[in-house]
């Protein structure tokens, strides 16, 4: 379905970037992974390439809150091979102190995390449209949240222990998730005519190794599986990325088992 395609994941080293390169490869697609984690990006494109020279899968460092880094990042895909149809951003930065209660975020933390994700993406999908505007064609995909779309179950999270902290919903999360969502409905009106489309993906929770009372309560709340495995994500990312979507836009999947119901 992605024969020829040149897609750019960033965050491509994530948990679900990985999951997204994958499905870029299974679909035939030339696959470039864009993080900050140089050597975790070069181990994966060794690996595909161990399994078969074949895969069209390569590597460049992307900083999604550096603007002169996404320059660089469309220039080298550009000049290596001559096009990008379509820019997926599944990054996820954020500060030392995320995941801290309502009540102990600080104003600094707030605002930095703020700047680096959804200034990031910000400043991704700027850069990346005014290059697909120039080229002609363009397929821009934001990773969101369900958080973005609903309140948290906060209930789910009561009195467990997750990497030694209390288990919570980030504040800042939802908000910066909500932010991208709507931030995904104003590029596509902002380019309508361009062709140039832009959609968003928002997942339900990904299985993390998350403590046994969590995954149980939050199984509760849907209809089948509960939380996810990133490649659960992966035929909708195809479908956002393939011809089959041409008239798809603006719009935002939610992939949650039904946890939004």
């Amino acid at each position: 379905m992605l024969s020829n395609k040149v897609v750019i994941i960033a965050g491509g080293c994530g948990r679900i970037g990985k999951s997204f390169v994958e499905a870029i490869i299974e679909n035939k697609g030339i696959c470039i992974i864009a993080d900050i984690d140089v050597n975790s990006g070069k181990n994966i494109v060794n690996l595909y390439k161990s399994k078969s020279p074949n895969h069209s899968i390569d590597f460049f460092k992307l900083d999604i809150s550096n603007k002169l880094s996404i320059l660089e990042i469309i220039d080298s895909t550009v000049k290596k091979y001559k096009k990008i149809d379509a820019f997926v951003n599944a990054s996820y930065p954020r500060n030392k102190n995320w995941g801290k209660k309502f009540e102990d975020v600080t104003f600094e933390d707030i605002c930095e995390n703020i700047n680096i994700h959804l200034g990031g993406y910000f400043i991704a999908a700027q850069q990346l449209c005014i290059f697909f505007k120039k080229q002609g064609f363009g397929n821009l995909v934001n990773i969101s949240s369900i958080m973005g779309v609903g309140v948290p179950k906060f209930d789910t999270y009561e009195q467990t222990i997750y990497n030694g902290k209390e288990m919570t919903s980030p504040a800042e999360y939802s908000i910066i998730k909500a932010g991208i969502i709507h931030f995904t409905r104003y590029i596509a009106k902002y380019y309508s005519g361009c062709n140039i489309r832009c959609n968003c993906i928002s997942p339900g929770g990904i299985l993390a190794d998350q403590p046994k009372k969590f995954i149980e309560k939050y199984r509760k709340y849907c209809l089948s599986k509960g939380l996810l495995d990133p490649e659960d994500l992966k035929g909708t990312l195809v479908y956002l990325l393939s011809d089959a979507s041409q008239y798809l836009n603006g719009q935002n999947l939610i992939v949650d088992d039904g946890w939004s119901l």
